[in-house]
């Protein structure tokens, strides 16, 4: 739970410097075409850092002299984004001459990951009269949040989480809040949160994301909302490329057993997970991924595995060069197994968890 940020004279005359020096480098920015990118870069950086304890007491409204036991606490880390995107929310006058300014500069990199950090939730708590302007404004969000969201999958961090969790949580599952952005917009929202839901660890929301899906106008083609979930997980797996991150999905991948999909659906997932199988192009996935998409494989569609494996393994005798790694790997198995094995009989009384069968 995130901390209540108190109003208080010093902490308005501290949103109000931060206010300054944003609208100043958005300033140079626009006066510096040779410059731009590494200024609006570096002022994305800014916003994005984690606020320091100092800053954290203003913006708590902690007393100076507070004694130490009272300031005790256990610490949920809080980014300059999460305090400026609520302070603009609540005063949206405060973030105009801010939101002019990343308008001139729409087109350039890094504008549409400052606009979805420092407005996604000014974009639902206002009233916007033009409809061009608001699908303009919602379609900055989703771009600007599908780029953040690559930048914790590139690095194995969960630093935009809160962005992710407002958005799926406050906006996607509140009906009355998601219908203050275009129809459009609503899918292209469900579309991004499909693709990242199991990033930020948030697979118990599914049941009542796919109940909340916006109507699709080629549902008849592709299918329900459990389809179109899938479809956009199966095209982000091909995406991923970075291990941690792609072993994390794989192990998550569990929770779709039980959902209705079309048999079309249900052969691109297949075919998705299969591709991760087999060492060598075009995936080239390790050996811990191939063993995970193996086990994901195999608890998903139960009906077919055997032939499957054996198959495979006809395949891999194909590529002698490949023979030596299977045999090394498969005697260090055989080895692991009989030692857990040993293990357990020497201690029975004692839990002791093979590798191998996590």
């Amino acid at each position: 739970m995130s901390p209540t940020f108190a109003v208080t004279p010093k902490s308005s005359a501290y949103f109000s410097a931060l206010t300054q020096e944003i609208d100043k480098k958005l300033h140079k920015a626009i006066a510096s075409p040779n410059q731009r990118r590494d200024l609006l870069q570096s002022l994305f950086a800014d916003i994005a850092l984690e606020v320091d304890d100092r800053a954290r007491d203003i913006i708590l409204g902690r007393d100076d002299d507070a004694t130490s036991d009272s300031r005790i606490e256990v610490k949920v880390p809080i980014c300059f984004y999460d305090v400026l995107a609520d302070h603009f929310s609540l005063e949206p006058e405060n973030g105009k001459p801010i939101l002019v300014l990343i308008v001139q500069l729409w087109s350039q990199p890094f504008a549409s990951h400052i606009f979805a950090l420092l407005f996604h939730k000014w974009l639902f708590e206002v009233e916007l009269d033009s409809a061009d302007v608001l699908l303009r404004y919602s379609s900055a969000l989703v771009q600007g949040a599908t780029n953040v969201f690559w930048i914790d999958v590139q690095t194995n961090t969960k630093h935009f989480q809160s962005l992710f969790s407002y958005l799926l949580v406050d906006v996607a599952l509140v009906p009355e809040r998601l219908k203050k952005i275009p129809l459009q917009a609503q899918r292209d929202l469900f579309n991004l949160l499909s693709r990242f839901i199991f990033l930020y660890n948030l697979v118990d929301k599914i049941e009542s994301f796919l109940k909340n899906f916006p109507v699709y106008p080629n549902a008849f083609l592709v299918g329900g909302p459990a389809d179109i979930f899938v479809i956009e997980l199966a095209d982000q797996l091909q995406k991923l490329k970075v291990e941690p991150v792609l072993l994390h999905y794989l192990s998550q991948i569990k929770v779709l057993q039980g959902l209705e999909l079309r048999m079309t659906t249900s052969t691109r997932l297949k075919t998705c997970l299969y591709s991760f199988t087999s060492p060598g192009g075009p995936m080239y996935p390790t050996r811990a991924v191939r063993h995970a998409a193996w086990d994901a494989l195999d608890f998903l569609f139960p009906v077919g595995r055997y032939p499957r494996h054996m198959i495979s393994l006809f395949f891999r005798l194909m590529y002698p060069w490949y023979w030596p790694s299977s045999c090394w790997n498969f005697v260090l198995s055989c080895i692991q197994a009989i030692f857990y094995s040993i293990l357990r009989l020497v201690f029975p009384r004692h839990k002791l968890r093979d590798p191998h069968q996590s």
